[in-house]
């Protein structure tokens, strides 16, 4: 090797490595910032308690549980359509297909388009049409869908999530070698059996790779449930699909914004941030614990 190759290697491998740190010594020095913030807040009552004096006082958990609740309805609603989605266009579709073709072009759009104009069509959409038409149709005229809720406002974030979920899923299921679906074919096993028993298995790892894309866009995304469900300030917890809820990303976002006096405010901003990274961190955990069984199990 001469002089020069070894230089320019020798370069390469210190611009990654050098990359790689930076990247880890950012991470840190964030998590560092909203500890050492946030550490005199942080506290079991902060967690399980309900807020008081319009969020001065007391603790976080109708917050907690709205982001979580938010996630949970949103997931069940991206990932089984994303799914659904990606088999078709991997496995039914012909990539010459217009069909298939609008649809790519569509999840390509929709995964450009800001998170905002996301809230303005769920406010447009859910609330106005499909909530107000609810409400003439079964209830009279009486307002309870035609406002925002956490049904709508979880509707609203797969939207927002659903092309992550449909190109992970469709990356996954294109990995299962395409032998194995002709074996199957090959001994009787129908179209949808071998999706079923062969493609569906083989790509478990994939869907559970965009759920947690998913989980961790959807719980840190603030501006799709601006107008569409979430409260800054709520003393009990949603008890059905129709009431309004907490948000960990939207509290943090009102207090640090349209607080009368955010240094007092900044302690409770940290420890909500650490919450809210917390909670983050424990969904993808679950997601990953998930994700590697059913590995193991299909080895």
């Amino acid at each position: 090797m001469s002089k020069k190759n070894r230089i320019t290697g020798a370069l390469f491998v210190g611009t990654t490595a050098f990359s790689a740190f930076l990247i880890i010594a950012v991470i840190i020095i964030l998590l560092v910032v909203i500890i050492i913030g946030g550490k005199d807040t942080f506290s079991w009552e902060f967690l399980t308690s309900f807020p008081q004096d319009g969020m001065m006082k007391g603790g976080i958990f109708p917050a907690i549980y709205g982001t979580a609740l938010l996630v949970v309805i949103m997931s069940v609603a991206a990932v089984p359509f994303g799914t659904i989605t990606a088999i078709y266009l991997t496995e039914y579709a012909s990539e010459t297909s217009i069909l298939a073709q609008t649809i790519r072009f569509a999840v390509r759009t929709l995964a450009t388009v800001p998170s905002i104009i996301f809230g303005l069509f769920g406010l447009g959409f859910f609330i106005k049409f499909v909530g107000g038409g609810m409400d003439d149709v079964f209830l009279g005229g009486q307002l309870k869908w035609g406002q925002p809720n956490i049904l709508w406002a979880s509707l609203t974030m797969s939207l927002l999530t659903l092309p992550v979920v449909i190109v992970s899923v469709e990356e996954a299921i294109r990995t299962v070698p395409r032998e194995m679906r002709e074996a199957s074919l090959a001994l009787g096993a129908t179209k949808w059996e071998t999706i079923r028993r062969i493609v569906i298995p083989g790509s478990r790892s994939g869907i559970m790779t965009g759920t947690i894309l998913a989980v961790s866009r959807g719980a840190g995304e603030v501006a799709p449930i601006l107008f569409t469900g979430a409260a800054y300030y709520l003393a009990t917890l949603p008890t059905s699909l129709s009431d309004q809820f907490m948000n960990l990303g939207y509290h943090i976002y009102i207090m640090a914004t349209q607080s009368a006096n955010v240094d007092q405010t900044l302690p409770i901003q940290f420890a909500t941030t650490l919450v809210l990274l917390m909670l983050t961190f424990m969904l993808n955990l679950t997601a990953v614990i998930i994700r590697s069984r059913l590995r193991r199990k299909a080895k």
